[in-house]
């Protein structure tokens, strides 16, 4: 179908363009002097009715894919296309009289002149060929934005991809632990056994419960790590402590699902795992001038080195922030103070309306 069927406001608008072509003929044939309103009543039905035709150039547009034009083709499809119209014009333009004068109206053409047919044919050749040109500019406009809507679709494909793939790296590692522990525990504390297994459901649950979703409250990843830490407190007893800190504003704040809990399972990997004593990990999450702010901080080996918190969790949390937010979202680490490691993340604040 046309384009212009598929939009009422474009087709009054073309159809507009010919009655205001046929008025400008008309005011033409007045001046070589045709009564107005006859000359009016002669142009305009004769300018929609090639302007409908005129339309048949979408047509021999598209019969001419761009990417396989050859010049001399094109300009011979062209050109007999305008002469046709040019013909097509004329003969449109003596029927119309025609018809006036076999039912005694005054429609008639002006007098005979010898440029008359010449001018009719001219118009509507040149008037077909730019038609055609004018559908080549809006076909080329119309492929240029169905190619990039489709490099916008491939590249949102490809980033729901990647997150898909960052995502499940997310709980193998954990899993894997938890059922190491859960293996332990079932020959020395059958209890502990059977409280860290159902912890661990409790927070796959969760997980399958955000498996679709690109952001989540920041309340809700709360809940989650809460479950997360229950199942480590299980493993890591009184070594392990957490502090979670949170205002009410900050706590509506969306951000991607499983983005603080890699952070707590990388101060657990390589912090408090590493430390007789254990220690405490603290978390907190504020917001300002737009920006929302997390910041996870835990004791490590003062001996470990930078390095201990610097693997793949950490850039994986990276790559997903760097394919929802671009170059809005900052994360950056510290190894650097002896004895402590910090993981900073710097998102826009948003809150779901």
């Amino acid at each position: 179908m046309h384009p212009l069927f598929s939009d009422g406001r474009h087709l009054v608008w073309y159809l507009a363009a010919w009655l205001f072509i046929g008025n400008v003929a008309a005011a033409m044939l007045n001046a070589n002097g045709a009564p107005h309103a006859n000359a009016a009543f002669f142009c305009l039905p004769v300018g929609l009715i090639f302007g409908f035709f005129a339309m048949s150039a979408y047509y021999v547009c598209r019969s001419q894919p761009m990417a396989r034009r050859r010049l001399p083709r094109l300009f011979a499809i062209y050109g007999a296309a305008s002469l046709i119209s040019g013909f097509v014009l004329l003969i449109l333009c003596y029927a119309w009289a025609s018809f006036g004068e076999s039912i005694g109206a005054t429609w008639t053409l002006p007098p005979a002149q010898v440029k008359f047919p010449l001018t009719v044919f001219g118009f509507g050749a040149g008037a077909y060929l730019l038609s055609l040109l004018t559908h080549d500019v809006f076909i080329a406009m119309g492929n240029v934005r169905q190619s990039e809507l489709r490099e916008r679709e491939s590249r949102t494909l490809a980033r729901e991809a990647e997150l898909q793939l960052l995502r499940m790296q997310i709980n193998p590692h954990f899993l894997f632990n938890s059922l190491n522990s859960i293996s332990a525990l079932t020959s020395i504390d059958a209890a502990a056994a059977r409280a860290m297994t159902i912890a661990l459901a409790q927070f796959f649950r969760q997980t399958l419960a955000l498996a679709d979703k690109e952001k989540i409250a920041l309340a809700t990843e709360f809940a989650l790590c809460e479950s997360f830490l229950a199942v480590e407190k299980i493993r890591f007893g009184a070594k392990l402590e957490s502090r979670m800190e949170a205002g009410e504003e900050e706590l509506k704040a969306l951000i991607p699902p499983m983005i603080l809990q890699p952070l707590l399972e990388n101060a657990i990997k390589h912090g408090i795992r590493t430390l007789a004593e254990g220690g405490t990990i603290e978390a907190r999450v504020t917001q300002q001038n737009g920006w929302l702010h997390i910041g996870v901080e835990n004791p490590m080996d003062a001996n470990a080195g930078a390095q201990q918190g610097t693997g793949t969790g950490l850039e994986n949390i990276r790559r997903r922030c760097a394919a929802l937010y671009g170059d809005r979202a900052r994360v950056k680490w510290d190894g650097d103070t002896p004895g402590r490691f910090t993981v900073s993340l710097t998102l826009p604040f948003e809150i779901e309306t």
